[in-house]
């Protein structure tokens, strides 16, 4: 059903996955920049240089393209932060079986990696349709925002309140703990979301890696001056 005969040399299956990650690739950037209503299933297909039949041959419907498309996207993200999440969690798991609690000078260290790995991610170009698709779903969530969220929002989010909650002396679960974790998420998606402000009032061209090594001392920075409140924890 697809241009198969792009690729003449590969096996029938090879040639399908080759095709299917083809179209993902371009429903990401297409239902971005449009959204799901406004994404015609001809535009989709043609980003991807299919027919038309493609959609439902692979996907079943433009739902299904779109539920995988979101699903597709985490595995995007999740293919940057796996190893990282891993390591931490597996540190944190050991602990938590030895009793023993997670040490500040510790969380700081994850922590800075967390924020540092999130620079990198996000302001590189690969991130742009991501960031589309994810401040559509942030502000008309569908099913799709509820798998990307338990599958790779959550954890991530998880994770920082425990590191952030381990600094402060607090509980990760407390409103407190909660609404400084996103505030640290939010000074680096900033980056991402807010793009072409930061470049004007930086007078940058572009986030180049000389740019990338700024960011990531500002995110290493914001770890270092996390502390209690004055007057103690809210």
């Amino acid at each position: 059903m697809s241009r198969e005969r792009d690729y003449p040399n590969q096996p029938a299956s090879a040639r399908a996955e080759i095709t299917r990650q083809k179209m993902l690739s371009a429903a990401l950037d297409v239902f971005g920049r449009y959204g799901f209503d406004g994404a015609s299933t001809r535009q989709l297909t043609e980003a991807a240089g299919v027919n038309l039949q493609a959609i439902p041959y692979y996907f079943g419907s433009k739902e299904g393209l779109y539920i995988a498309t979101a699903e597709y996207l985490m595995m995007r993200i999740d293919a940057h932060v796996s190893g990282m999440r891993a390591r931490i969690g597996a540190h944190l798991m050991a602990l938590d079986a030895a009793g023993e609690p997670l040490g500040e000078a510790d969380a700081r260290l994850f922590l800075t990696e967390v924020l540092q790995t999130m620079v990198t991610l996000f302001v590189a170009k690969e991130s742009e349709p991501w960031a589309r698709f994810l401040i559509r779903e942030q502000m008309e969530p569908t099913e799709a925002f509820k798998r990307v969220y338990r599958g790779i929002m959550r954890p991530m989010i998880e994770m920082g309140r425990r590191l952030v909650g381990a600094i402060l002396g607090e509980d990760p679960a407390s409103e407190h703990v909660r609404l400084r974790t996103f505030n640290l998420v939010g000074s680096i998606l900033i980056f991402r979301f807010a793009h072409a402000a930061v470049l004007a009032q930086m007078e940058w061209d572009a986030f180049g890696p000389k740019q990338v090594e700024i960011l990531r001392g500002l995110a290493a920075e914001l770890v270092d001056v996390i502390g209690p409140p004055k007057g103690g924890a809210a």
